[in-house]
């Protein structure tokens, strides 16, 4: 039986004590503003007026003061008659050590500290926040921030921020996390200005406790909160947020506004690494985690307002309709929605007929239905397409005339009767709207001011929809029992030795290291043959004239082995005799171990255009099926596969099979670093490496085999 050593706090108790305290924190009954002020300049005493309406216990801590502001004022944390839930504390980073240790000791849930000063203003900031760090861990006292603006939570009047504009933050449904405090605020009011309203708003700062994982539970668990909104941008720890993000989704769409579309880090081991953007890969994991992803504030506001008025019910290919009584910003939307791959599908006989029987004969009528001009029967069109089977999801659009305006009631009527998602997009001045929009509101309509809104709440309601779906249709693995740690330095041979081992074809060859080894080899295997550089420091062979191709007399393999023998290397005098592959599809499959991410896989074309062309995909190991169908599928080039001109119809099993081997071997191995096939070579039946590297990281293999495992289809 495991004793604890005596003075050291038992790890159990302070995580009950963590978790309990975080709520604490977040919906605190009791707050202390440490630093409180009745000078209008400082941060203390902006807090104190912001909190002026919170609904619970509020009081003021200054050493000197008796009262701030009205609030009954004390000398510390220590001196409170009772122990608040949270304490801001609005003081110089160089006191918030002491203060943070008066907080843990007086029994306090939370602090939240808003100074700068810490790891963002060098070494002396970051011992400061190491200081800081350790008294949270060691006491169960939680952190937000430090250098944070803060929190909002508008249902309880909690507005525990010094960001102005706070009080026109309106109450509703919507959850927002995000690193910056300016992000944070500015959802917070683009999502208003649409007419909903926020649940909590959390700013991370620098994030050295409270992070995305433990907000996103508390969002997922809040019943205020309808959708979670989440602003990123350098994520330290994405393997945390992917399985964060995953939870959440399951419960509760997520939204992720994701900053940094011009990747300007660098990231080089070989070329795999560079076909792997930073912005990619945490598109990717979040997509693949569920979450929907948007590049601007304004679509993050919009998209959430769309899922907080209910999502759709988990669908591989979610099916959209759309009535339209202008023509011209109907093609705008049908546009935006098929170019996101969304299927608009032609509607049923009947569905036709009934619509037909509104409107003159000129109009088309099969998905989107035109209208031609609003019509007071604008609302029994919507009905009947609504009511067509094949359809999941309908979108409506109409400039804000007096016949739709008129139509409001009719128009909400819609949604209850069929029983699904209706988002109507309108344009108008907005004293002729504001009644229709309180109308459709009130049937949980979401009302989108444009055609491009219209048709983004379309992409939206399919992606989350397909996300569902998709997570739904996925098995968690068991974890892999750890293999025997790969050591030393992977030549091609050796590389390929170990993609065997994991299912993957190669061709024949044989590793010499003299010409009388080339000579035995070569009258063993078929004709012609290749003759390559066996060097582990070589990594780009043709480049350095180490490949001689389509080898078929002894007289050319004698010259082949020959200018081998004149590349500098570590590594002379080896080289191998390969049976030269047809040709077939050229794709490169590869993974490599993100600081951040953990083991990623990429699929893309391969061969000597893969760096130009970068049309690749990318996925969290461990992958499925499903995951590799998807990665193909989104590949602009994924016409070759199927048997584009001379090429042949490419067996995608064999295509999952290597994917699935790297994800396996990333995922036994975290040892390995990255490892790559380029080409891999895909015919109609089996594929083939032609080449492979496998790198491993300096001093890896013993704290890393925690990565998490996903799922499998």
């Amino acid at each position: 039986m495991a004793v604890n050593q005596p003075g050291k706090p038992d790890k159990g108790a302070i995580e009950e004590t963590r978790h309990r305290n975080l709520y604490r924190l977040l919906k605190p009954e009791s707050i202390a503003v440490v630093g409180a002020s009745d000078d209008r300049t400082k941060a203390g005493s902006r807090l104190l007026r912001s909190l002026s309406g919170f609904a619970g216990h509020l009081v003021a801590v200054h050493p000197q003061q008796k009262k701030v502001q009205g609030f009954s004022c004390f000398p510390s944390l220590l001196t409170l008659p009772e122990a608040v839930d949270l304490a801001i504390l609005a003081i110089p980073a160089e006191h918030c050590i002491k203060v943070a240790e008066d907080a843990a000791m007086r029994g306090v849930g939370g602090i939240l500290t808003v100074a700068g000063g810490f790891a963002e203003a060098g070494a002396n900031g970051a011992n400061l926040q190491l200081r800081l760090a350790a008294v949270c861990r060691d006491s169960g006292l939680r952190l937000l921030g430090p250098n944070t603006s803060g929190f909002l939570d508008p249902h309880r009047g909690c507005l525990a921020t010094f960001a102005p504009g706070v009080q026109r933050v309106r109450k509703g449904r919507i959850g927002v996390i995000a690193q910056s405090g300016g992000i944070n605020i500015s959802l917070s009011l683009l999502i208003g200005r649409l007419g909903e309203g926020i649940s909590l708003a959390v700013g991370l700062g620098n994030a050295v406790d409270v992070w995305f994982d433990d907000v996103l539970a508390a969002m997922a668990d809040d019943s205020n909160t309808a959708v979670i909104v989440v602003g990123l941008e350098g994520i330290p720890q994405g393997r945390k947020l992917f399985d964060a993000v995953r939870a959440a989704t399951t419960r509760k769409p997520v939204v992720a506004l994701v900053a940094g579309r011009a990747d300007i880090q660098e990231f080089a081991m070989s070329h795999t690494g560079n076909l792997m953007g930073s912005y990619q890969r945490t598109v990717a994991a979040l997509t693949q985690a569920g979450a929907v992803i948007v590049d601007s504030s304004e679509a993050a506001a919009q998209a959430a307002c769309v899922l907080a008025n209910g999502r759709l019910s988990p669908r591989e290919r979610p099916r959209i309709a759309l009535v339209t009584g202008q023509a011209g910003p109907g093609l705008l939307i049908m546009d935006g929605l098929k170019s996101a791959g969304i299927e608009m599908p032609v509607l049923n006989v009947e569905t036709i007929r009934r619509v037909q029987s509104y409107l003159p004969q000129l109009t088309f009528v099969k998905n989107p239905v035109d209208t031609g001009l609003p019509l007071p029967c604008f609302p029994e069109i919507v009905d009947a397409v609504a009511a067509d089977s094949q359809i999941d999801v309908v979108l409506a659009f109409s400039l804000a005339e007096t016949v739709v305006v008129d139509s409001a009631p009719a128009l909400a009527a819609v949604k209850k009767k069929a029983g699904k998602p209706f988002v109507f997009g309108t344009l108008g001045e907005s004293d002729d709207l504001h009644e229709m929009i309180e109308t459709l509101h009130k049937e949980a309509i979401p009302v989108v001011q444009s055609p491009e809104r219209l048709a983004l709440a379309g992409v939206v309601l399919a992606a989350d929809a397909r996300a569902c779906w998709r997570l739904s249709h996925t098995d968690v693995v068991d974890e892999l029992l750890p293999q025997p740690r790969l050591e030393g330095e992977f030549d091609e041979h050796r590389a390929k030795t170990i993609l065997e081992h994991y299912g993957i074809c190669t061709p024949k060859r044989v590793l010499c290291q003299s010409l009388e080894d080339a000579v035995a080899a070569f009258r063993t295997l078929q004709k012609p043959v290749v003759v390559k550089i066996a060097a582990a420091d070589i990594t780009h062979k043709t480049e350095a004239g180490g490949v001689h191709l389509n080898i078929i007399n002894e007289h050319q393999l004698s010259k082949a082995v020959y200018a081998l023998g004149r590349i500098p290397t570590r590594y002379p005098g080896r080289f191998l005799v390969e049976e030269l592959a047809p040709s077939g599809v050229e794709l490169i499959v590869g993974g490599l171990r993100d600081e951040s991410w953990g083991p990623i896989v990429m699929l893309g074309l391969g061969g000597i255009l893969a760096e130009a062309l970068e049309d690749t995909a990318i996925r969290l190991a461990p992958v499925s099926k499903l995951d590799v169908d998807e990665m193909l599928d989104s590949l602009r080039g994924r016409k070759l596969f199927d048997g584009f001109r001379n090429l042949p119809v490419c067996d995608r099993a064999a295509i999952h099979q290597a994917v699935l081997a790297i994800s396996q071997l990333l995922t036994e191995h975290p040892e390995v670093r990255e490892v790559e096939i380029n080409p891999l070579l895909v015919y109609a039946s089996g594929a083939v490496a032609l080449d492979a590297i496998l790198g491993l990281r300096d001093g890896s293999g013993d704290k890393d085999r925690q990565e998490s495992t996903r799922c499998r289809e």
